[in-house]
């Protein structure tokens, strides 16, 4: 058997197909009428308003917060658990990521320290639907409205994934998802903003395009960066779009058998997920011994890798503070392999390593 990656980008011919049709077309390569088109698949698909694309997902969450006015002097909550793109992007806008804690359940934002947390410099809380998984984003979402900030979500890993049957993304102000290499459907990079609000998105297409309205016409009306997408990106993306619904069956496939052929390992643990609402992005478990099992995985042909750090111990960021739930999450999480290529056969041989390293004195 093949090394199993844990993760690795899936396309076809139609992917194939596509770019050599785009390219003998005489297509200019910059974003253009495919992005729109691209663009507005998404938007129908999360039932959105409205949809921008630009070049990769720390670059979204980057727009979201300068089209809201954050900035320096400001504080924006951002989980202690996720990837290191989602404060990055506030410290960009020159404000401050203040780090909370996560809850047990779904490894998202603990709600009640989230209130603790707030004080007169929080401007916005970004709320991260970590694997797809919305945790108490409702009750978040009351929070911020009773405190008058603005709830933004990063929604990175959740394109196909809903909450209370309203895809993720949309219950914030804004919302922002991620193309890169092992999302869902993916271009290699990219990202994009979804927002029922006109004057947002009119603000976050000057943002992306040096603050003009349109290319060509150089008339400046805020300052604005070159953030823009392309119409290559954008043929493989809406050939990606056309098997979404395919993919997000497979994943959800994948995750139920890992965790029937996992059930009876009592040094495994998985994450609730409600797999009518959630489509996996990773299957994601919480083990014991993980890096040695880490280690004995890759023996046996079989990528898997950690899952995030607790960031505020990270030498980026040292805060203080009490972050035991991301502590503990951080110390024992994985990711297993989670291609939607992987075969039944392949997620068996997985699973029998799994249970073979555990009974290993």
């Amino acid at each position: 058997m093949s090394f199993i990656n844990q993760i690795e980008p899936v396309y076809g011919k139609e992917e194939i197909k596509a770019v050599m049709d785009y390219l003998k077309s005489g297509g200019w390569l910059t974003e253009f009428k495919k992005t729109r088109e691209f663009e507005d698949m998404i938007a129908k698909f999360t039932g959105a308003k409205h949809c921008s694309v630009v070049t990769n997902g720390t670059v979204s969450l980057f727009i979201a917060l300068k089209a809201l006015d954050v900035g320096p002097g400001d504080e924006v909550i951002v989980p202690d658990i996720t990837m290191a793109a989602s404060p990055n992007a506030v410290i960009l806008t020159g404000a401050k990521p203040v780090f909370v804690d996560i809850e047990e359940e779904s490894l998202c934002l603990d709600v009640a320290k989230v209130a603790q947390a707030i004080n007169k410099k929080t401007k916005a809380v970004m709320h991260v639907s970590l694997n797809g998984r919305a945790g108490e984003l409702l009750k978040l979402k009351k929070l911020c409205q009773k405190k008058k900030i603005y709830l933004i979500e990063d929604a990175a890993q959740s394109l196909g994934s809903f909450y209370q049957g309203k895809h993720l993304g949309r219950h914030g102000i804004i919302g922002s998802f991620s193309f890169s290499m092992p999302k869902i459907i993916t271009m290699g990079q990219g990202g994009c903003l979804i927002t029922d609000s006109q004057k947002l998105d009119d603000k976050i297409k000057l943002i992306k395009d040096f603050g003009r309205k349109s290319g060509g016409v150089d008339f400046y009306e805020t300052v604005g960066w070159n953030f823009k997408f392309t119409d290559l990106q954008a043929v493989i993306g809406i050939a990606q779009m056309k098997k979404l619904k395919a993919r997000m069956a497979k994943k959800k496939r994948i995750f139920k058998l890992y965790r029937h052929l996992l059930a009876g390992v009592k040094e495994v643990k998985f994450i609730e997920t409600d797999l009518r609402q959630t489509t996996p992005w990773f299957m994601d478990i919480l083990v014991n011994r993980r890096e040695k099992l880490i280690a004995y995985l890759k023996t046996q042909g079989i990528g898997s890798r950690s899952i995030y750090p607790s960031l505020h111990n990270q030498p980026a960021y040292n805060k203080k503070g009490s972050y035991p739930v991301a502590e503990r999450t951080a110390n024992k999480g994985l990711w297993l392999p989670s291609s939607v290529n992987l075969t039944e056969k392949e997620i068996k041989y997985i699973c029998q390593q799994i249970k073979q390293f555990y009974s290993i004195p």
